[in-house]
């Protein structure tokens, strides 16, 4: 016997969507930390570094990241692990993230003029004092815009995780579709929530443009 689709439906969609939000926080706080170190082997004046770094970057990038997800969990219990559904999928978006903010950053980075390294070095300020106090401070803000754009990427395919056993939006979606057989009215809700997780992140991302814009200034 189907179900109408109601409130109760509804908060389950809710529920399920916190999952969402707390996979794309795992991924991209884990991708900000192997982005980090994925850019700064990128930029750094050893060689083999540099083609490590770009090699997983050419295979990750290169690699559906459903296939990724399909690796992070089957690889692991290969290993003997019984490893939960959010873990496994945690893994596999933290290697996909990384790859991709590692380039967005080392790109953000690079756009600087040497006129800026230049003028730290003149004042003897060192490679560590010039990054953090001369070039990260102004590649930040060339950053926000391509990072803020992939951060919406990473929540809206969040819905491949359900492919590991992760339920989360979209495949709380396909369970209250399937007792309500109400699609049409789901989806609908489902793509409203979606709108107001992505919607909300983009709105901080230009309230901090504008307070690094005035910081700036």
């Amino acid at each position: 016997m189907f179900q109408t689709f109601g409130i109760n439906h509804v908060g389950f969609l809710l529920q399920c969507a916190t999952w969402t939000v707390v996979l794309s926080i795992i991924a991209l706080a884990g991708g900000a930390i192997g982005g980090a170190i994925i850019a700064l082997m990128r930029l750094s004046r050893l060689a083999w570094l540099r083609w490590i770094a770009q090699a997983y970057i050419y295979v990750i990038q290169g690699t559906p990241l459903l296939v990724t997800l399909f690796i992070a969990y089957f690889g692991v219990t290969n290993l003997g692990y019984d490893l939960p559904a959010i873990y496994a999928a945690g893994i596999g978006f933290t290697l996909y993230s990384s790859a991709f903010l590692g380039e967005i950053w080392r790109g953000s980075i690079q756009s600087i003029s040497k006129g800026q390294w230049e003028a730290a070095f003149a004042l003897a300020l060192g490679w560590r004092h010039t990054m953090l106090d001369v070039i990260v401070p102004q590649a930040l803000r060339v950053a926000i815009p391509p990072t803020v754009g992939f951060s919406v990427q990473v929540v809206k395919n969040t819905a491949l995780a359900s492919i590991v056993g992760f339920v989360e939006l979209t495949r709380a979606g396909q369970i209250v579709s399937s007792a309500t057989f109400q699609p049409l009215q789901v989806y609908l809700t489902v793509a409203a929530i979606y709108f107001v997780i992505c919607s909300t992140l983009s709105y901080a991302s230009r309230r901090l443009e504008r307070r690094l814009r005035q910081t700036a200034n």
